[in-house]
């Protein structure tokens, strides 16, 4: 903009040094003071914009304003397109007579108009004469309401386009047949440009702000949870509290399914009218039709958009008819409070006006709902608990010391290696000691890229799916002892419990893991997760006992062989299952191998050779 305005500078410099007549010159000086007026306005616009982060009002007011007076329209409007797309509405105007509609009214984007035409087509769209458009001659109402009552005779539309769609636009009017220059509309088709920016600034900053608020919410409840243990409805009280004020609803309640499934009670509720909660019936039985019923029942997501428009209510069901004529509720929802897929409860929130929850809103619920089981589960369990020592009494006295035992064993040890031990009715096995062990490690190929890149909660996401699938196969083939850090799992054979072929039994440990591992990543890799998977296995004489201290101690090996298994493992690409010469030799006959050579290893003094398993 500056260098036109240079060049214009420039012209009419060299207009007065060459005689250029007085009427050249005032053209010269008009474009001039236009250009200017454009910088300025551009900049004005820019300004608020860096101004206004949560705000696009002042922004539109601006840019209205300044497309007014630089194209020389009496009458401008901004409007927006609501997420349905289903209208526009006025969000500002701008004008000695604020224009003939004011704000907030709505236009249907489905009809012929201009506007809507050039919002679906998302293109700009003029009438140069609407005395001679085709859709008044027809005497449209549209058209003829424009002319005739509105006085419009040229119109332009310049939309806001984002991503090839239009999310509002920018009209201007004129009360004379004086149609807009090809100068005038990219001018406004710049601001345009500039709205777009304006409110997609407002949009993402709301977002952070909203995700922040929420990420608040959740850790205040957490912290609530982890001191509440015995007491659930602060819990209950802390997540209504936040259910409101994030879902902008009056009123947030929690109900409880009876042990005989057969009665709901709503147990903790917020900002309900004193007559309603008081007059009103607090317990239903589950066959009720309204909302929380259905939730609770279906185990799922119940929402009335209009309780007065529903069969409950004209029906004369009695909590629908409290609900609306008492305490004004008009749309309402129920979330399910799950718990291993059952439903035990549900949380309700209302509003008094006919406003549906959004979808980004529900989903928060749930994760509510979710606090709200972890909630109820802690207190259960810390009663049942208390419970269980009042009924042990005089038993806790008499075996007092045999309780500390198992529950220092079951504490500390692997439940395999507590078992044993217990049934051994000695705890000479966790004596230190040498042993013969198939020892395998795994770990996730390129994790750690992954979780440089990743959320947190996709990475706990995969993480707790790889420790799930893994466990499950390390229990149905019968390992003694499993450690896990991070994505690493050490796993041993022969030892605390004794097998026939500790090297075989790993390698078909490794195979099984291997496939259901090929099944994760491939299903990994449609979400955008590049992991593999890769396996190391020594057979070697290894130090097996108890290591740490009280309150800290642990069941573990610790030698040469335990050392090989681990940095074969670092060794091995996806898909591989590489195996130490002692334990190639001891599957051979069942299992083949091919060697890959010497491989030096770090931590093993000499250069060892490695055998990676038949893939087939």
């Amino acid at each position: 903009m500056s260098t036109v305005k240079g060049n214009l500078r420039l012209i009419g410099d060299n207009a007065l040094q060459n005689g250029v007549n007085t009427a050249e010159h005032d053209t010269i000086s008009a474009a001039l003071t236009r250009a200017n007026a454009r910088e300025v306005a551009m900049r004005e616009i820019l300004s608020a914009i860096s101004r206004y982060r949560d705000d696009v009002q002042p922004v539109l007011e601006c840019i209205a304003r300044n497309a007014g007076e630089l194209c020389d329209a009496p009458d401008v409007g901004l409007h927006l397109v609501n997420k349905a797309r289903t209208h526009t509405r006025i969000a500002c105007v701008w004008g000695p007579d604020k224009g003939v509609f004011p704000v907030g009214t709505e236009f249907e984007l489905s009809g012929t108009t201009a506007m809507a035409r050039a919002i679906r087509e998302a293109r700009t769209t003029q009438i140069r004469d609407f005395s001679k458009d085709p859709r008044y001659l027809a005497r449209e109402p549209g058209p003829v309401k424009k002319v005739e009552e509105e006085g419009v005779l040229t119109f332009l539309c310049v939309p806001f386009v984002q991503n090839g769609i239009a999310i509002g636009c920018v009209t201007l009017n004129r009360y004379e047949v004086k149609p807009f220059t090809e100068d005038e509309i990219a001018l406004l088709e710049t601001f345009a440009a500039q709205a777009v920016i304006a409110i997609e600034n407002v949009r993402q900053f709301r977002e952070v702000q909203e995700r922040l608020r929420r990420e608040r919410a959740s850790a205040k409840v957490l912290e609530i949870i982890s001191q509440s243990r015995d007491n659930d409805r602060q819990v209950f009280d802390a997540i209504l509290e936040n259910a409101c004020k994030l879902c902008d609803a009056p009123f947030a309640g929690l109900y409880l399914l009876d042990e005989a499934r057969s009665e709901i009670t709503l147990v903790s509720s917020l900002g309900a009218r004193s007559e309603y909660l008081s007059g009103g019936t607090r317990t239903w039985s589950i066959d009720d039709p309204a909302s929380v019923g259905v939730a609770i029942r279906e185990a799922r997501v119940e929402q009335a958009y209009d309780i007065r428009d529903t069969e409950a209510y004209r029906n004369g069901n009695p909590q629908r008819v409290e609900a609306a004529n008492i305490e004004g509720i008009r749309t309402f929802v129920a979330v399910p409070l799950l718990h291993g897929g059952v439903a035990i409860g549900a949380i309700g929130l209302y509003r008094r006006e006919v406003a549906p929850f959004l979808p980004e809103q529900i989903a928060l619920v749930e994760s509510f709902s979710a606090q709200a089981v972890i909630a109820i589960e802690n207190t259960r369990q810390f009663n049942a608990l208390q419970t269980l020592n009042a009924e042990l009494g005089e038993r806790v006295e008499e075996q007092v010391g045999e309780i500390e035992r198992m529950g220092k064993l079951k504490r500390f040890l692997p439940s395999a290696v507590a078992n044993t031990i217990v049934s051994s009715g000695s705890e000479g096995l966790l004596k230190s000691h040498r042993a013969l062990l198939g020892v395998l490690f795994c770990d996730i190929r390129g994790f750690t890229a992954f979780c440089e890149t990743a959320e947190p909660e996709e990475t706990i996401e995969v993480l707790q799916i790889y420790h799930e699938e893994m466990g499950k196969l390390i229990d149905a083939h019968g390992a003694g002892v499993d450690h896990r850090m991070g994505d690493g799992i050490m796993v041993l054979f022969n030892d605390p419990l004794p097998c026939e072929d500790p090297a075989g039994d790993a390698v078909k440990l490794a195979i099984a893991m291997r496939a259901r591992m090929s099944d994760l990543c491939r299903a990994w890799k449609r979400m955008g997760y590049r992991l593999g998977f890769g396996v190391g296995i020594s057979l070697g004489y290894a130090t097996v006992g108890m290591v740490g201290f009280e309150g800290r101690s642990d069941y573990t090996a610790s030698g040469t062989a335990v050392n090989l298994a681990s940095r074969l493992c670092d060794e091995a690409e996806d898909g591989e299952i590489l195996l130490s010469t002692r334990a190639a030799i001891a599957v051979e006959d069942v299992f083949a191998s091919v060697s890959v050579g010497e491989v030096s290893l770090k931590g093993i003094r000499e250069p060892v050779e490695v055998f990676r398993l038949d893939s087939a």
